[in-house]
């Protein structure tokens, strides 16, 4: 994995490293940890994001369980150390995507904008009829406005 996250905030890295254990583990019952209150999930299927933290844990709790083989590549930070952002692949049933996420970080290291985008179509199509199946009746509720 190529990186450039020498120039993230102590309190960012504690957090991506947490992340990225959480990850490895399949395990994200600590993320409430370094999730901000407030936080927003802007998801690769809407384009308003969806809100507060409860909604974030929500969508990350589910597609943990809906990827397979999901593995991050690359990293790269912003110059400010308080945003980074994760190339990773996974596969949905037979369906293989590639995909980035946008994690913006306060300067207490919590998540306040987790954002995904994946690619191919097919990919996101097979993602995003898994992740309806799951959350369909939950989580417009958590829908913002604009």
């Amino acid at each position: 994995m190529t990186s450039n996250l020498t120039r993230l905030k102590p309190a960012v890295a504690t957090s991506l490293a947490a992340w990225h254990d959480m990850i490895a583990r399949r395990d994200l019952s600590q993320l409430a940890t370094i999730v901000h209150p407030d936080a927003s999930f802007r998801s690769p299927m809407a384009f308003n994001a969806y809100a507060p933290a409860e909604a974030v844990l929500l969508v990350l709790g589910t597609v943990i369980d809906v990827f397979e083989d999901f593995a991050y590549h690359r990293e790269l930070a912003s110059d400010d150390g308080l945003n980074v952002v994760l190339e990773f692949s996974a596969r949905v049933g037979d369906k293989k995507l590639k995909g980035i996420d946008l994690v913006r970080f306060d300067e207490d290291g919590k998540i306040v904008e987790f954002e995904v985008m994946v690619r191919p179509l097919s990919g996101l199509q097979a993602l995003g009829q898994a992740m309806g199946e799951r959350l369909g009746a939950r989580l417009p509720a958590f829908k913002s406005p604009g």
